[in-house]
């Protein structure tokens, strides 16, 4: 016998309830890092064959670094998979677990709220300056406009989140 109490069953994910499928984010998860492992393999080839590294795999692989990462933050919220301590939330009684959630919502939402705001601002900072990529010469915002472009995607799956949990009870502990 073990002295572990009994955990409540997992939660429901919702990702059979989301209006965007899932998949919208995981195919451009799974496109941006095949890009980065083309770019870098071809680098690697490149260097080795002809002790010459390409210029713009640096820029292009930390783009795709940082689109994958908002791509995957948006995934993780539909699928009800983000990052949380779920070791002790599982172990809060039913009303604290729901606390916790409202918590973690409105907390999200404004991080996310934020990220849009100023990612925005740089963005609209770059364009009407024309900035360039220091290694490659590309206009900054073209990288950047991502940013806030992403952070909204992430706010409607928060929100859809919010919906499930709050709203129609899905997602709450039982």
């Amino acid at each position: 016998m073990s002295n572990i109490p009994d955990l409540p069953p997992e939660e429901d994910t919702g990702t059979d309830h989301t209006i965007v499928p899932i998949r919208v984010e995981d195919a451009l998860g799974a496109a941006a890092m095949a890009l980065i492992c083309l770019i870098s393999f071809g680098n690697v080839v490149a260097r080795y064959a002809t002790n010459i590294s390409f210029a713009f795999t640096e820029e292009y692989s930390v783009f795709l670094l940082v689109f994958m990462t908002f791509v995957g933050a948006s995934a993780g919220f539909a699928a009800n998979e983000h990052i949380r301590i779920t070791f002790v939330r599982r172990r809060l009684p039913p009303r604290l677990r729901f606390l916790a959630d409202v918590v973690t919502l409105l907390a999200t939402t404004l991080m996310f709220s934020l990220v849009l705001y100023y990612g925005a601002r740089v963005t609209y900072s770059e364009w009407y300056w024309q900035e360039t990529t220091p290694g490659l010469g590309n206009l900054s915002w073209i990288y950047t406009i991502w940013m806030p472009i992403l952070s909204v995607a992430i706010l409607l799956r928060v929100l859809g989140r919010g919906w499930a949990v709050l709203i129609r009870g899905r997602g709450q502990a039982r």
